[in-house]
């Protein structure tokens, strides 16, 4: 054995007995770019390229049923930073209806110094934070990642569009914390016609090296890995190049996965990976509208990025913490890239600031019980709650995938799976009738469920809507929308924290519901589920005369 062999050897296992002993869980979110819920084996990608990923699902928690809080590059990294909704984190826009916010190197603004980033709660329990890769979240210095927590950065600001040839529109700028040290195209290249470029090996380097100066020095990290390959225009470095039967794309995939092989693997030579939690899942869906050359697979689900569609708003997600998360396992809970901030507080011991609303949940109960949380997902596009999610069940309320002047253009979000009445190129509303599927039976939503309504005029009753425990016991969505009261899905009016212009009580059960139409106001209901219910409820009018309501729809909670 030679000398070398000898000091890893013992370097290793010194740091691996001081590692066991720190009092907080490292934790290393990966977070992907554009790509698809169908890149990965493990979820049935036929070319079978990502072994590396598929044994992270083998040896941890694989999940099917998660999601990002908006279709698009920015709002979401905001979302899984914050643990609040583009909404509340100010990623959103209102210069136009549902259209979604991210920050070009053409605007100035960022994220909000009201916000507080998981890197600076961290810091209450001494962790060692660095950002590598895309940031996206405001260039200017006041927006950058050292003024919001972390402690240590090697990326860009913005993703690497380009190359730009004059000083009005420069190339990206590269960062090694606060100092610039070169650009896309330039210093750091990407050649466009071949798809080379070296920044993955230099962004795996940037992470290897990182957790091995905290494992040395004790210290607990969180490590935000972020790289951009497979953003349009895509890239790898030579050694990957014409590896994949996916073309250039799945180039760059089959990088990333060998990365992160790479760097679980680091984990166990340190011998930290028992004390490390390891999460990996995307920014948002394929962006399909690139072209297959350019964009990844988003398996059954339909269109693509910035669409509250399955394939926009669906990521794949897998949890890795061998000795805690039960190894081989499928968690069917619905989960959200911002309970990725709430459960990395959990796990530090870190408490959720109390001055704010979080909409992210702590995923703990999941992880290490593979117990399920009761939640409901929203899909938001901009300013606007497309639709919502409650088990097995979605509605949408407006649809939309893109303009007909883009579509004619050539830009297509949903090539190949337009569904009449559903991907429609203008914006649709279906509030009073919402668009339901059952994401089990049809993950394409190509199918709405058929709700066939009878009504029949009364003035016996006055009050006909008062079924009292019957209806409590479903605990079924409540809403009123004007002077109808209907049941939908497990959800009542958040009417304590959205300012609603018109509440009421329910007559069917007496808990608040709202007028207002903006379901972001909306939160699980306390009551109990029933597995079956086919009667749903009795509207109201303003009069003393009601219409009765049967659906002929036997609804299946899952």
């Amino acid at each position: 054995m030679s000398l070398k062999t000898v000091i890893c050897v013992l370097w290793t296992a010194c740091v691996g007995q001081t590692a066991g002993s720190q009092h907080a869980p490292n934790i290393i979110i990966m977070l992907m770019d554009d790509m698809g819920w169908g890149d990965l084996g493990v979820f049935g990608e036929p070319s079978k390229e990502t072994p590396n990923l598929d044994l992270m699902a083998a040896q941890g928690m694989l999940f099917p049923n998660f999601y990002t809080a908006n279709p698009l590059c920015s709002p979401s990294r905001a979302a899984l930073l914050t643990g609040r909704l583009p909404v509340r984190n100010g990623f959103y826009t209102t210069n136009a209806h549902a259209r979604n916010a991210y920050t070009p190197q053409e605007i100035v603004g960022g994220i909000s110094q009201d916000e507080i980033l998981l890197p600076e709660l961290l810091k209450k329990k001494d962790y060692v934070s660095k950002i590598i890769g895309k940031w996206h979240l405001g260039h200017r210095t006041q927006y950058l990642p050292l003024k919001h927590g972390f402690d240590e950065w090697f990326g860009a600001p913005n993703c690497h569009f380009g190359p730009y040839n004059n000083s009005v529109r420069p190339n990206i700028p590269i960062y090694n914390n606060s100092e610039m040290t070169g650009r896309y195209y330039e210093e750091f290249e990407i050649n466009v016609k071949t798809g080379e470029s070296n920044l993955t090996q230099i962004y795996l380097k940037e992470g290897l090296d990182f957790i091995s100066q905290q494992a040395m020095a004790q210290r607990p990290f969180f490590l935000y890995w972020a790289p951009d390959s497979t953003h349009a225009p895509v890239y790898a470095s030579e050694r990957f190049l014409g590896k994949s039967r996916r073309g250039r794309y799945g180039d760059a995939v089959m990088e990333l996965d060998d990365s992160i092989g790479q760097i679980l693997a680091h984990l166990v030579s340190l011998g930290i990976h028992n004390n490390t939690l390891v999460f990996f899942t995307s920014d948002n869906g394929a962006a399909v509208m690139s072209g297959p050359h350019q964009s990844g697979s988003n398996g059954p689900f339909l269109c693509g990025k910035e669409t509250t569609f399955e394939g926009g708003m669906r990521e794949p997600a897998i949890a890795w913490w061998p000795g805690r998360i039960p190894a081989g396992t499928v968690s069917y809970q619905l989960g959200s890239v911002m309970d990725l901030f709430s459960t990395s507080l959990s796990v530090a011991g870190v408490l959720p600031p109390d001055d704010r609303v979080i909409d992210g949940l702590d995923l703990s109960p999941a992880l290490f019980n593979n117990s399920l949380l009761d939640r409901p997902i929203f899909y938001y596009r901009g300013n606007q709650m497309m639709a919502v999610r409650i088990g097995q069940y979605k509605a949408h309320y407006w649809t939309w995938s893109n303009s007909w002047e883009e579509f004619n253009t050539g830009i297509n979000f949903c090539p190949g799976q337009e569904v009449l009445g559903v991907t429609t190129h203008t914006q649709e509303e279906h509030t009073m009738q919402p668009l339901i599927f059952h994401l089990g039976q049809d993950p394409g939503e190509r199918y709405p469920i058929s709700v066939l309504i009878f009504a029949r005029v009364s003035s016996i009753n006055p009050n006909p809507c008062r079924l009292g425990s019957v209806c409590t016991s479903v605990g079924l969505l409540l809403v009123c929308l004007d002077y109808l009261c209907f049941a939908l899905l497990d959800i009542v009016c958040r009417a304590s924290t959205h300012a609603c212009p018109r509440i009421t009580l329910c007559l069917a059960c007496d808990v608040p519901v709202c007028h207002c139409m903006n379901l972001a106001c909306f939160v699980t209901s306390p009551f109990n589920k029933a597995s079956h219910i086919s009667r749903l409820v009795r509207p109201v009018t303003s009069s003393n005369k009601s219409m009765e309501f049967l659906w002929n729809l036997d609804l299946t909670f899952m």
